[in-house]
């Protein structure tokens, strides 16, 4: 695998996370919060190189929904490092034949229903503009070519696994520099492409996630409440269909569960944060007042009874998450 010939070294950072909450802190420091999809089956990875004008950022990542604010002033590239990556961006399925780009600020919406690979590109403020990024504050994705992607794929190999056995020699910025042009170079060839672009598609994404984030705000404001699908739709003044449309194109999954997932994920924050409150109090303020049925649920996402998180908040003391 991609992280099997790498090893730490003054010059390339590598830490792999073994839970979910050992990963939490990461995506704090940048802005992003994920909700697993597979607790179980939790594994991530992350190689970080740093070259003159750019940071380069290898991810293994894990089934999840993702939002993220990315806030790249000098701009972003993230590349499949595999073939068999799948995501959901905006609503638009994408796979390796894809790499998305951003320059500016975006609210980003991701699901990944499986492990996937991939690498990240961001750059330096004061890198100058190559002509990459056609319009601001707008994540775009792209076709790749197929042979500028394999180059650019290797390339980074490369410098992580150079990083990895000669860290000594990133401590020479012309080395590093060489490195780095390099890199921009196989960019310039990647970038030689027509962007995917339906402008109707576009705007139907944009409105799902608009209506996907009222019903994020509705949920928080309104924790206790029992909530049902033609209420939230005549709340919005849209259709059942078109509710539940936009949370399937942007989440993945029905109205339904996305909602209780949500709900699980808040009960489960409130019991890692021990103190006294009972397993039945954070359940109910979350609007689960069938004890029994929040059980089953609970223990069927997280493969543990709610107690045991209880307990394991408790243990951690207040510095839990």
């Amino acid at each position: 695998m991609l992280f099997d010939a790498l090893a730490p070294s003054s010059a390339l950072q590598l830490i792999g996370f073994a839970d979910v909450d050992a990963f939490r802190p990461i995506e704090s420091m940048e802005d992003a919060r994920s909700i697993p999809l597979d607790v179980r089956n939790f594994a991530a990875a992350r190689a970080v190189v740093s070259l003159p004008g750019c940071r380069i950022v290898m991810m293994r990542s894990f089934a999840r929904i993702l939002d993220a604010a990315y806030r790249m002033p000098g701009g972003m590239v993230i590349l499949p490092m595999t073939d068999d990556l799948q995501v959901n961006s905006k609503g638009m399925d994408l796979d390796a034949r894809f790499f998305i780009a951003l320059r500016g600020s975006d609210e980003c919406h991701f699901v990944e229903r499986r492990t996937n690979h991939h690498a990240m590109i961001i750059f330096s403020p004061g890198m100058s503009d190559r002509g990459w990024f056609d319009q601001a504050d707008d994540l775009r994705a792209y076709v790749a070519n197929r042979p500028a992607l394999l180059h650019i794929r290797q390339l980074l190999l490369d410098i992580l696994r150079t990083a990895s056995v000669q860290p000594a020699l990133f401590e020479t910025t012309e080395v590093a520099a060489h490195l780095q042009e390099g890199l921009l170079l196989a960019l310039d060839d990647l970038f030689r492409i027509d962007l995917l672009s339906d402008r109707s598609a576009s705007v139907q994404g944009e409105r799902s996630i608009k209506l996907v984030q009222r019903i994020d705000d509705y949920v928080a404001a309104h924790p206790t409440a029992p909530i049902y699908t033609a209420d939230l739709a005549g709340e919005f003044g849209v259709s059942i269909r078109t509710l539940g449309g936009a949370v399937s194109k942007v989440r993945g999954m029905s109205l339904h569960q996305y909602i209780r997932l949500k709900k699980l994920w808040a009960t489960r924050s409130r019991l890692l944060k021990g103190g006294g409150a009972n397993v039945a109090t954070c359940a109910r303020a979350q609007g689960f007042h069938h004890l029994g049925e929040f059980a089953a649920a609970y223990r069927a996402t997280f493969h543990e009874a709610p107690s045991d998180t209880l307990a394991r908040g408790r243990q951690a003391g207040p510095t839990a998450r």
